[in-house]
């Protein structure tokens, strides 16, 4: 493999230039990500710490996954530094939100030599856990040269990635040979991660993590504040998590919604921050009256569509609504998690694209908690319908809700195999 390794990372250099930038572009977008883009090569004051337990989490939808088995890490190892590291800055925020200072946060280097030669050295870990799908093979050798034991949890892999990954297929499989174990979302994942090169014998079954979220009880209280507020019999729908192409497809059902329930509420959550204004904008120009939660904190009586432009606060909307569109999945972006709609019982609509829970969002629509839209024409009919049906919302509800209780106990597993790991 050394040849396909040289090739690869001299690519990598030579994208370098690029990658410098995006993080100028990034800096402009998000503020004060260019302070902190030395991070992304490795470039970061030596915390102090050896013997770290590390955990990498993309984004925001990892770190939320990462969540229950970070705590749990926490409560078994508390003499242990734990090191978070994220690839966005809307996935920094989040770990900020959750942990605070009670974790050491950087971005996780590029994957150049040099950059994560000096991550490693500097933050020292004494396990390595990656969540769900992060394969870069010069942190892979350099974790398997150093005596890192290196695990995959959460792990999934959906048809499109394993399509992604055959072009480099040799140089991904000697990355997997690095890795002590892969701890599967499902049975699918297994096998694909199997096919892809990892060594059969160190590729098992856990459950997702994401099922073992914790529910917060003040999103259900704040959820019922904001039903006492606008009238408890007033229909609210959510959608959430949406991209560009959905949020028109979304208002436009809002619209055929008014038309038979004239007061219903919409409560709008743009995927990624910096289109919040956008979406806001295109609310208005629409004629809607409208709110944002940064200006109105809740919705008010008035509000025919609500934006949700803040990061980490979807919970209690929630918990306020009938039930929930979840993004991503009237365009091919895959999907976003319908587990926490369905973890406050709320049923939960999803287009055509779901391939990155492709698990969950089958077993939630087989077990009625969840419909399948054939396209964003078809959205408008099918909230309309199921606003109308007070019975069959509620049915939906706590099948949804059956389902997330029904595949929990991932985050005790996955602790089961760190904790052999870190005694061998």
């Amino acid at each position: 493999m050394l040849p396909l390794r040289y090739l690869y990372t001299l690519l990598m250099y030579l994208a370098t230039p690029v990658i410098v930038l995006r993080l100028l572009t990034r800096g402009i977008r998000y503020g004060s990500y260019h302070q902190r883009w030395p991070e992304r090569f490795g470039l970061f004051p030596a915390p102090g710490l050896n013997g770290s337990l590390w955990v990498h989490a993309v984004s925001v939808g990892e770190v939320n996954a990462a969540e229950p088995l970070i705590k749990a890490l926490r409560l078994a190892y508390p003499h242990a530094p734990l090191v978070v590291t994220t690839v966005t800055p809307t996935g920094s925020e989040r770990v900020r939100q959750l942990f605070g200072d009670s974790v050491f946060h950087v971005y996780l280097p590029y994957d150049l030599p040099f950059a994560v030669r000096r991550f490693l050295l500097r933050v020292r870990p004494r396990l390595a856990v990656i969540v769900e799908t992060e394969i870069w093979p010069n942190l892979y050798f350099a974790c398997r040269r150093r005596g890192i034991p290196l695990m995959i949890v959460n792990a999934r892999l959906s048809e499109r990635s394993m399509r992604g990954y055959r072009p480099a297929r040799g140089l991904v499989r000697a990355a997997l040979r690095c890795v002590s174990l892969v701890a599967a979302q499902s049975r699918t994942d297994a096998a694909r991660y199997r096919v892809l090169g990892a060594p059969a014998e160190r590729v098992v079954v856990s459950g997702n993590l994401k099922f073992d979220m914790p529910v917060p009880g003040q999103a259900k209280v704040d959820g019922e504040a904001m039903r006492d507020r606008w009238g408890r019999l007033r229909p609210v729908w959510m959608a959430a998590s949406t991209h560009e192409g959905e949020e028109l497809a979304v208002l436009e059902a809002h619209l055929e919604v008014l038309q038979r329930l004239p007061d219903a509420l919409l409560l709008l959550a743009p995927r990624h921050p910096d289109r919040f204004r956008l979406v806001e904008h295109l609310v208005r120009n629409l004629g809607f009256t409208a709110g944002t939660r940064s200006a109105d904190r809740v919705p008010a009586a008035v509000h025919q569509v609500f934006v949700i432009d803040a990061m980490g606060e979807l919970m209690p909307f929630f918990a306020a609504s009938d039930l929930a569109f979840v993004g991503g999945s009237l365009v091919p972006i895959g999907g976003h998690n319908v587990l926490e709609p369905a973890s406050l019982s709320r049923p939960v609509l999803v287009g055509p694209h779901t391939f990155n829970f492709d698990d969950i969002t089958q077993t939630l629509v087989r077990e009625g908690g969840a419909a399948r839209i054939e396209s964003g024409d078809r959205l408008g009919a099918a909230v309309q319908q199921l606003l109308r049906d007070a019975p069959t919302l509620g049915q939906m509800g706590r099948c949804a809700h059956d389902v997330f209780a029904s595949e929990q106990g991932a985050v005790q597993r996955v602790m089961t195999l760190i904790d052999r790991m870190l005694q061998e």
